[in-house]
């Protein structure tokens, strides 16, 4: 034999799947999951020296698994391949040495190397290595390896005390032959001196771990192959991106493979979206040098455009390409709900965190995760409390993207104010942090554009041509700028009024509706509440009844699920417009009946909805035609921002060619109308000096606790980056801004938020106790001081069995003023009570008798603080639905709208929210820290404990919650292995789409809560960055 040294070239291929039809087992059969065919089955008597013996091999299948793919992780470990590599050259050394004279006789039964027809040595594939290779691995133990290789490396080591019998009793090494082995995949064998020589070269011992493990199929793989495969390919092309985005030039527009990202992002934007092709706005808009510079961006377009999307592709190649956090700022509870529902898939299939930071669910700071970026999706209350805590902990620096949807809400009151503060610290402490705004345009956008440091992009692309139109009398008209008048004649409504229809309709609304429905969709704004009761009910009257007809079975369907969300309770002005088609929508609904007239309109089987300006700025619900049936809300005129925003829902992309809207006049109007359909869009301005600079205030207490300013001059330097100092000459006309700061910290060190301590450089401002626990909750600070009265009363007699007390102290103080008590209603449920919590009414400021001579119309001598009368009242209402959890008999019974119960429910588990922040904060409130965690999770969700964990999930109502649990999915767990299709046939009236999201949500949710207790485990066991050396130790003794 030549005893050249031969080096061996290991050639990969894709491997061929495992046989499925062996023995089934619990994971998913093949013929279900569609699957690849089985090209090779491992032979059913192989022998594997020893190992497997004469026994059958167990086989198991996933739905993804592919064994090794293209991939084989054993290869990957260079210490595994050194180790082999050495055992190898060994054992063919000693194969090649000289044998004894009393050992020539014996025959070797080594099967050569033979050359194939393209001249390559190859290696028969009946040869498997002796295990005689192994024995030079010893007794070191392999490190890092995966549960399957170091079962087989205990195997090995049985198996190589039998072979060493063996050999001892033959006196030689014969590999075992398979004579039923069938042909596998090359090996290319490269010899160093070009000669080719038939030797004892046995199959490498990486062949024979991949041919063991494929036949040793006992256990269902660790990690499914083809998922590691898709990361590997996905990895690969954000490789590819992030080099293409660090290169990229003005002139560069193709940064990947997808505006920067890999490829299946645009196959699910597809598959989830169906989404093929972008606008050319949006295109245009993603190539602009400022986004591939990563500059700030302000971006207006008109309602429906498309300005999402933009910012989610944003969003993921931040995500993916930078592997950096994003928060996505969005107005509205029912939107980041929304929101996150449709991102959780991305989600999922890209490996990102998607989390819910709205009304009571949101984790400050945020869980550190190492290995994956986390996108936050909050309200701009919970936006502005994220932020905080990220600069609090110095993570700032991790957060690479903010996005604001409706940047111009910054001119809307004390919200815009959490928006202008949440923006300007992220501005002031991270140069990194990129911020995208999308807008409705604004006459003063190059406010905001030196506000935000940022480029603009305008465009007025809409997908659906608008035509505007108003109605005066029995006259349509067309809203033309361009006349001078802004109106110009159209035509005549052909409909036929009697005189009684005149008179119950004089604006015309039956005529302008019947025009669209049913075969399109029409959107009805009122002005009131009420209003769109009554006129839902009154359209109803006049319609035909072929009305009736349509989608008949489907309108029964939605009533069915309309009384099981209300235990057996329907609204009936809903039991009379439902068969129609039509419904109302506004903030009297209840969530559950919000969603379910939401979902049926999207779906065709309502064709009207007669609703309040609040479903124009909410979810996206289009329409062929909009009619406003007048140009106020409640009693104030139209502004034209809000004007935009209703006639922007006009017009469905895909489905129509043209939306329509007209706005409903009298004569008087006229003149104000058209200012409102023709003027210019408003301006928006700084709201941090509204209600005598309460925003301010709250600016300057953050930015003391935060460490941000500890002097005037500091926060004035801050103050030189916000909305507020662009704008001062419009603003500080009376007061100058430096004055007004002055005034504010004076006032906050009166309320004994900050106080002034001096020091080496002088005087400096710190933060007290209580001023901490104020920023960290996000309390009012009007409210600041009575809480912690509240709270520190409380703890003097605080009632334990009963949670009335808790209740009381965690019930919003800015609810108190909407309502009225009905007082025999009081007296009765008090009444109900027990003492101790009769007791406790009496300890707060509502006596027994207080309310006994309410009841009975007597006067009361004694004076009594209303407001707390009042919120008292409020706790026994809510105290009422965590008992029952029957939200429409405890509005019956109190006499309040179920919309304002579904509003104070809401209102009172964010407040408790805010009250257990605020308690951390402060030594003497420790008691109710674990109080108030199980208190602000049962008023979260105000159903039976066991439905709880199933109403996590964003999507699933209470009566869905029901139908889960009874179908036998009890936990997250249960949800997130759901077969979407298995649900669609075992929840009755849950459609594909409904499912896939409630699964999608389901495992994000695990995933989280699995993935935040990882990070626990691994900081457990980091060792600690700072820990004495033992040198140190050594000089401390």
């Amino acid at each position: 034999m030549n005893s050249g040294k031969q080096e061996l070239k290991i050639k990969r291929v894709s491997s061929r799947k495992r046989s499925r039809d062996v023995l089934k087992s619990q994971l998913t059969p093949v013929k279900k999951t569609g699957g690849d065919t089985c090209l090779q089955q491992c032979p059913k008597n192989r022998r594997l020296s020893g190992i497997m013996a004469d026994t059958r091999a167990t086989e198991f299948c996933s739905d993804t698994e592919d064994l090794f793919g293209d991939y084989d992780s054993i290869l990957e470990d260079s210490s595994v391949l050194a180790k082999l590599d050495d055992a190898e050259q060994n054992e063919r050394q000693r194969d090649v040495q000289p044998s004894a004279p009393t050992n020539t006789t014996d025959p070797l039964d080594f099967t050569p190397l033979r050359p194939s027809k393209d001249g390559v040595w190859k290696q028969p594939c009946q040869d498997l290595l002796t295990d005689s290779i192994l024995d030079d691995l010893g007794d070191e133990p392999f490190e890092d390896l995966p549960p399957s290789q170091l079962q087989f490396e205990e195997q090995v080591h049985e198996t190589s005390k039998w072979s060493r019998t063996k050999r001892d009793r033959d006196k030689t090494s014969t590999p075992f032959r398979n004579p039923d082995g069938a042909g596998e995949a090359a090996r290319e064998t490269n010899m160093e001196d070009n000669t080719r020589r038939p030797s004892k070269a046995r199959r490498s011992v990486a062949d024979q771990l991949k041919r063991t493990m494929v036949c040793n199929g006992a256990t269902p793989a660790a990690m499914s192959r083809t998922a590691v495969m898709k990361e590997a390919v996905v990895t690969e092309e954000m490789s590819v991106a992030m080099q293409a985005m660090e290169t990229v030039s003005a002139h560069t527009t193709d940064l990947g493979p997808f505006f920067g990202l890999p490829s299946k992002v645009k196959e699910l934007m597809d598959k989830l979206r169906g989404i093929k092709t972008l606008y050319d706005w949006q295109v245009t808009c993603l190539n602009l040098d400022c986004v591939q510079e990563r500059k700030n961006l302000i971006y207006s377009l008109p309602t429906s455009g498309g300005k999402t999307l933009v910012a989610e592709i944003l969003i993921l190649r931040e995500l993916l390409c930078r592997n950096n956090d994003c928060l996505f700022i969005l107005p509205y509870i029912s939107l980041v709900q929304e929101k996150v529902c449709g991102l959780a898939s991305f989600g999922l299939e890209l490996d990102f965190m998607v989390e819910e930071y709205a009304g009571s669910k949101g984790k400050f700071p945020p869980v550190k995760r190492r290995n994956r970026a986390s996108l936050y999706i909050a309200t701009i209350e919970k936006a502005h409390s994220l932020v905080n805590s990220l600069i609090e902990t110095g993570r700032m620096d991790k957060l690479g993207l903010v996005v604001v949807d409706e940047l111009h809400m910054l001119g809307d009151g004390s919200r815009g104010a959490l928006i202008e503060m949440t923006l300007s610290k992220v501005l002031y402490m991270s140069e990194t942090t990129q911020i995208i705004g999308m807008s409705a345009t604004l006459g003063n956008i190059k406010d905001l554009q030196t506000f935000l440091r940022a480029e603009n992009y305008t465009n007025d692309f809409r997908p659906v041509q608008l035509k505007e139109y108003v109605k005066l009398k029995d006259s349509i008209y067309e809203v033309d700028p361009k006349e001078d008048e802004c109106f110009r004649f159209s035509r005549l409504l052909n409909f036929k009024y009697s005189s009684a229809m005149q008179k119950i309709d004089p604006d015309h609304i039956i005529a302008l509706v019947t025009e669209v429905i049913p075969a399109h969709s029409c959107l009805v704004f009122c002005p009131t509440k009420k209003n769109c009761e009554n006129v839902a009910a009154m359209i109803c009257k006049y319609l035909k009844e072929e009305f009736l007809q349509q989608r008949a079975a489907e309108k029964a369907v939605l009533l069915r699920e309309l009384r099981d969300g209300g235990n057996g309770s329907v609204c009936p002005v809903l039991r009379r417009t439902v068969p129609y088609g039509l419904a109302y929508h506004h903030s009297g609904l209840t969530s559950e009946e919000r969603k379910l007239v939401e979902e049926a309109y999207s779906n065709g089987v309502l064709c009207l909805l007669t609703c309040t300006s609040t479903l124009a700025a909410g979810i996206n619900l289009p329409a062929r035609r909009v009619i406003l049936r007048s140009p106020y809300v409640a009693t104030d005129f139209l502004k034209r921002s809000q004007y935009k925003q209703m006639v922007g829902r006009a017009g469905r992309a895909g489905m129509d060619t043209v939306g329509e809207s007209v706005l409903i006049l009298q004569d008087q109007e006229r003149h104000m109308a058209k200012g409102l359909v023709c003027a210019p869009m408003e301006n928006c301005f700084s709201n941090l000096l509204l209600d005598d600079g309460k925003g301010l205030l709250s600016l300057i207490l953050s930015l003391v606790g935060l460490n941000i300013a500890s002097s005037l001059d500091q926060i004035r330097d801050f103050l030189g980056g916000t909305l507020l100092s662009v704008q001062q000459r419009q603003l500080c006309v009376e007061t100058s801004l430096w004055e007004a700061v002055q005034r504010c910290v004076h006032l906050l060190k009166d309320k004994g938020l900050i106080a002034a301590a001096t020091d080496s450089d002088g005087q400096s401002l710190q933060v007290t106790k209580m001023g901490r626990a104020t920023y960290k909750g996000s309390v009012d600070l009007s409210y600041s001081d009575v809480l912690y009265r509240d709270l520190s009363k409380g703890l003097d007699g605080l009632l334990l069995n009963s949670c009335l007390h808790l209740v009381y102290l965690v019930t919003p103080y800015d609810m108190v003023s909407q309502c009225k008590p009905d007082w025999m209603t009081f007296f009765r449920q008090f009444t109900l009570l027990s003492a101790a919590e009769q007791k406790m009414s009496a300890a707060v400021g509502v006596p027994e008798s207080f309310v006994a001579r309410k009841a009975a119309g007597q006067t009361v001598k004694k004076s009594v603080n209303m407001e707390v009368v009042r919120r008292m009242y409020l706790a026994l209402v809510l105290f009422s639905l965590l008992k029952e959890t029957n939200l429409w008999s405890v509005a019956e019974r109190f006499q309040l709208s179920r919309g304002f119960v579904q509003t104070l429910l809401s209102s009172s588990s964010a407040f408790c929210s805010c009250v257990l922040h605020f308690t951390e904060e402060l030594e003497e409130f420790w008691p109710f820290k674990a109080l108030l965690t199980e208190l602000t999770r049962r008023l979260s969700y105000c159903v039976k404990a066991e439905l709880v964990p199933l109403m996590e999930v964003v999507g699933v109502m209470e009566s869905r919650a029901k139908q889960l649990y009874n179908a036998g999915y009890k936990t997250l767990t249960h949800l997130s292995n759901a077969d979407p299709a298995v649900l669609c046939r075992t929840i009755e009236h849950l459609n594909k789409k409904q499912a896939n999201q409630i699964v999608a949500s389901a495992k994000m949710l695990v995933k989280e809560k699995a993935a935040a207790l990882q990070e626990e485990v691994d900081e457990l066991l980091t060792v600690p960055s700072d820990l004495p050396s033992p040198l140190k130790t050594r000089l401390i003794r």
